[in-house]
């Protein structure tokens, strides 16, 4: 069984690609090159799955709550992403390397039982991202 947890967070980033020209950054990302950057308001859905415990559930809520709270929100939620976040240095901070790091923190050390499976992160109401955790 799958159960999914939906989580917000508010964050900035500015996409540019410095082997790129100006011009080049200009055409390719158009408004999301401003070079004050821009905000979103994400939703971030974690899914996970297991069997169903003795307690009827797959995943302790509050323990998966606290984990995406120490892990994603204390890191991502209010921050610039292309200046702020260890976790995206070196890459544009594009929500596909948002997600990919968002991944990676989640599943180091991973403490639940049940099995981290998806991701999916809401930039916009056009721009949905997935990802499958393996």
């Amino acid at each position: 069984m799958r159960v999914t947890r939906r989580y917000r967070f508010c964050a900035s980033h500015r996409l540019d690609t410095p082997a790129m020209t100006p011009a080049e950054n200009q055409r390719l990302y158009g408004k999301c090159n401003n070079p004050h950057g821009h905000g979103h308001d994400y939703e971030l859905d974690v899914t996970v799955e297991g069997a169903i415990d003795e307690t009827g559930r797959v995943v302790d809520r509050p323990a998966l709550d606290a984990w995406v709270q120490a892990r994603v929100i204390e890191t991502f939620d209010h921050r610039n992403l292309s200046v702020d976040v260890p976790n995206l240095k070196g890459v544009v901070a594009t929500t596909e390397n948002l997600a990919t790091a968002i991944r990676d923190a989640l599943v180091e050390s991973w403490p639940l039982p049940a099995k981290l499976a998806h991701l999916r992160i809401s930039e916009t109401a056009r721009n949905v991202f997935e990802l499958e955790v393996k």
